[in-house]
């Protein structure tokens, strides 16, 4: 079994997305205007791409977009704005074993790889 942490976001300059997987984080920034929604969707289907360009048989997909794994799982109904997306996922070339799974914001490897990406350096008030 294989781990593969995703996560979307929405910056001012784009969405953004992040997948990690073996302790290598993939990052694709300025991908252009649209919601949070969306990224986490995008997000979705890199970690299931890089699943597959991988070779992994037997993926655990762990992301914090609740709705997302919801919809994409089937346990609640899609939106309509977002149908074209969980249409995409659907029909994608996916490994042999795909499990989507929940997890909390504080332990999606993708999401903390965001965050401190855009939290730039930490400074230290001088010693007196």
């Amino acid at each position: 079994m294989t781990k593969i942490f995703f996560d979307g976001g929405l910056r001012p300059a784009g969405m953004e997305l992040a997948v990690v997987v073996g302790g290598r984080m993939h990052v694709d920034q300025g991908l252009g205007p649209g919601t949070s929604m969306e990224a986490e969707w995008q997000a979705l289907m890199c970690a299931v791409r890089l699943a597959v360009d991988l070779g992994v048989e037997n993926a655990v997909l762990l992301g914090d977009a609740a709705a997302v794994i919801a919809q994409a799982t089937g346990a609640v109904r899609v939106p309509l704005a977002y149908r074209p997306l969980a249409e995409a996922f659907r029909i994608m070339d996916k490994p042999g074993r795909v499990r989507l799974r929940y997890t909390r914001r504080a332990q999606n490897l993708a999401g903390i790889a965001l965050e401190r990406m855009h939290s730039g350096p930490v400074i230290f008030p001088p010693l007196s």
